[in-house]
């Protein structure tokens, strides 16, 4: 989603007044809806700056990735809330209803504060709520892909960005498998929305196949993209920008393998390289 702006270009000593595609930014609150001793309770989990689009992939994939739900299908409806508001008529306020609260804990999870589009987890409050607790290790021996799909990535990822050619302003992330198919693509202002709403959409259609499948990200790769693609047993993540340390040690921790500086003709293997097949 974007908006027209009006703006003075400036080319060597020449100015111009043009109109400029701007992506929208816009917050959403979103909320988790389940039963308590028999009684409905409605909490709000985050306020989270966004693209507006595919809030429904967002939420559910931001559940899924925080552990708050277990599986996808604990989602029993997804609903859109309050009045259409601001300059893009949109509703900024969304619920998803649960139909297994067993074992949730809101305490845990909930965020009170404004989670910013470029880090979601800056703000959190200790480092226990960062870590989502993973007791399992990926296994190594998949997927495999080939340096020629991964070169190709960050092509496959721009063509796929319908928002970012118009904007220039924008992150996405893509499942793409051995073969160099992309399966779906999600984009956001924020990267960790644009991989909640993959992630969201992809478990929703059954499109994951861990055997042959990896992530493909716009910009840096840091902690929390990482952690969210570790809660799909995605084996494979690569980035056209640089890791933060800690989304190294986190990859190298759980079996991850982490490329970034993804480029035509190089990248950099930071964790398990066992898994890039270099020879043509």
């Amino acid at each position: 989603m974007d908006i027209k702006y009006n703006v003075t270009k400036l080319i060597d000593n020449n100015t111009e007044d043009i109109k400029d595609s701007v992506s929208v930014e816009e917050p959403l609150e979103m909320s988790l809806k389940f039963k308590i001793n028999g009684k409905w309770q409605t909490e709000i989990l985050s306020i989270t700056m966004r693209t507006p689009g595919n809030d429904e992939n967002l939420i559910s994939g931001f559940l899924f990735n925080e552990r708050i739900i277990q599986n996808i299908n604990e989602i029993e409806n997804i609903e859109k809330k309050g009045e259409k508001v601001g300059d893009y008529n949109i509703q900024n306020k969304i619920e998803a209803t649960i139909n297994n609260s067993k074992n949730i804990d809101i305490g845990k999870f909930k965020r009170n504060f404004l989670t910013n589009s470029s880090c979601g987890v800056c703000g959190k409050t200790s480092l226990d709520t960062i870590e989502v607790i993973k007791n399992e290790k990926l296994n190594l021996s998949f997927p495999k892909i080939n340096k020629k799909t991964i070169l190709k990535s960050p092509e496959l990822l721009m063509n796929e960005q319908s928002e970012f050619s118009k904007t220039g302003g924008i992150h996405a992330s893509s499942l793409i498998d051995s073969k160099g198919n992309v399966i779906a693509t999600r984009e956001d202002v924020g990267r960790h929305n644009a991989l909640d709403k993959l992630i969201g959409h992809v478990h929703k259609n059954k499109l994951i196949d861990n055997s042959s499948q990896f992530i493909a990200c716009s910009g840096r790769l840091n902690f929390e993209l990482v952690q969210k693609g570790l809660m799909s047993n995605i084996g494979f993540m690569a980035g056209v920008g640089a890791p933060t340390s800690l989304a190294i040690d986190l990859a190298k921790r759980f079996g991850m393998t982490l490329l970034g500086f993804v480029k035509k003709n190089s990248f950099n293997i930071y964790t398990n390289k066992e898994r890039v097949i270099l020879k043509n």
